[in-house]
């Protein structure tokens, strides 16, 4: 009796170090969320010096900050730091071109990550290109992980104070989820600091929804606020729900192989670490990037259909730019760009918004629209050679956004002909 005593004890020690394994391996893998409200200590919070009661976050002015991309192996020098400065304005510095009242043209350009140019030198965003083909200073309102919906309310917050001739909204697909979203969190887990305001439609109208966080203190009790975050976030039922790791955790880690190879190579990079030099053989850094991308997929797809059930929300987000070009009297041009987990969906599906661009085309006159993934096409097809290798996960390089500045550039050319020849 005792043997099997034994080894029924044996079994359930086991089972429980397994769990626990299990559940520290969920913990890293970015496609599956464990808790739904992390703890958010005060050391943390300290270091969120870009919130904003009005936006959530948003960059601040007269700073001056240096990152590393992680474009180096463990045990290597680290070979690429970036550095983000921000004017008065909290503007992204333009080196090319300083501000000048006085100027033929002026451009401003709103958005998220891609327009902000993470991941590049201050001199080598696409504004600053812009700025040396334009002889004129281009501003950089871009917000990280912003949507339309933030873009939009930071345009309306900073145009008065910076107008301009033009105004570049440039943002990635994933706007559509964003637009969507109070708290970051409920669609991309471990962003907990990220709260924010959205739009919703009412009778056919847009009404804004304040954020939930006045001061930056509240982050530290999100639970108390439950109620209102999961019926506010669209995310919360239809996609933190279903990725909710939950007991027993040991068949959520080995019922998908992506769960087990993502553990595999991230363990490979701990054991590079610890050692002090990589390992040959294997790339576990860019083993465990393609990996996180084809965790992706399921997460583009979600947006695809996002597109086809919040059409209106985006559409009305793209009237209420419209309608404020035409308020201040600027020229509105909108901007699709890509970020790599969609260019390389979309090289085998097709655009995940459709005909958007088509459609915004034809309502709207006075609004241009640029496609960026029609102009950025490598012959060979290679569309990873668009961003910048390794570093945090598919920003464009150097090189491609000089060439969307010089798209961009034209849109300014053309519409300076044409007033010319009236």
């Amino acid at each position: 009796m005792l043997p099997y005593v034994a080894l029924a004890l044996g079994l359930v020690v086991a089972a429980i170090g397994l769990e626990r394994v299990s559940y520290a391996a969920l913990e890293r893998i970015p496609a599956v969320a464990t808790e739904e409200f992390p703890e958010i200590d005060r050391a943390l919070l300290e270091k969120f010096s870009s919130f904003d009661a009005e936006l959530g976050w948003c960059p601040q002015p007269n700073r001056e900050k240096q990152k590393d991309t992680g474009d180096h192996l463990p045990g290597e020098e680290v070979r690429t730091v970036v550095t983000y400065s921000t004017d008065e304005y909290a503007s992204r510095v333009c080196p090319a071109r300083e501000r000048d009242a006085d100027a033929d043209v002026t451009v401003s350009t709103y958005g998220d990550s891609y327009c902000f140019c993470r991941e590049v030198n201050n001199d080598e965003t696409f504004q600053n290109y812009m700025a040396r083909e334009l002889d004129t200073h281009v501003a950089n309102y871009g917000g990280g992980n912003y949507g339309l919906d933030q873009a939009l309310m930071r345009l309306k917050r900073k145009y008065p104070e910076d107008p301009t001739d033009y105004v570049f909204m440039v943002v990635t697909a994933s706007s559509i989820a964003r637009i969507l979203s109070v708290w970051k969190h409920y669609q991309e887990f471990g962003n907990i600091l990220a709260v924010k305001p959205r739009y919703v439609m009412e009778d056919g109208e847009l009404r804004r929804i304040e954020s939930p966080v006045d001061a930056k203190e509240d982050l530290l009790d999100l639970e108390s606020k439950a109620d209102f975050l999961r019926e506010y976030d669209f995310h919360y039922d239809h996609w933190f729900q279903p990725h909710y790791a939950s007991p027993p955790y040991t068949l959520d880690l080995f019922d998908d192989p992506e769960h087990l190879r993502y553990t595999l190579y991230t363990g490979g990079k701990e054991l590079e670490r610890r050692l002090g030099t990589s390992i040959p053989g294997i790339d576990f850094d860019e083993s465990q990037t393609q990996s996180a991308l084809r965790m992706e997929r399921p997460r583009v797809r979600y947006h695809e259909r996002l597109f086809d059930t919040h059409e209106r929300l985006f559409d009305a987000l793209i009237e209420e730019f419209v309608d404020y070009a035409d308020e201040q009297d600027f020229t509105p041009v909108f901007v699709m760009v890509q970020q790599l987990r969609y260019s390389k969906y979309e090289a085998e599906h097709g655009p995940i918004y459709g005909d958007l661009l088509d459609r915004l085309d034809d309502r709207y006159d006075d609004l241009a629209t640029i496609d960026m993934a029609r102009h950025l096409s490598p012959a060979d097809g290679d569309v990873e050679s668009l961003y910048v290798q390794r570093g945090e996960g598919g920003h464009y390089s150097p090189e491609t956004n000089e060439a969307i500045a010089d798209v961009l550039a034209d849109v300014v050319e053309e519409r300076a002909e044409i007033v010319e020849e009236t």
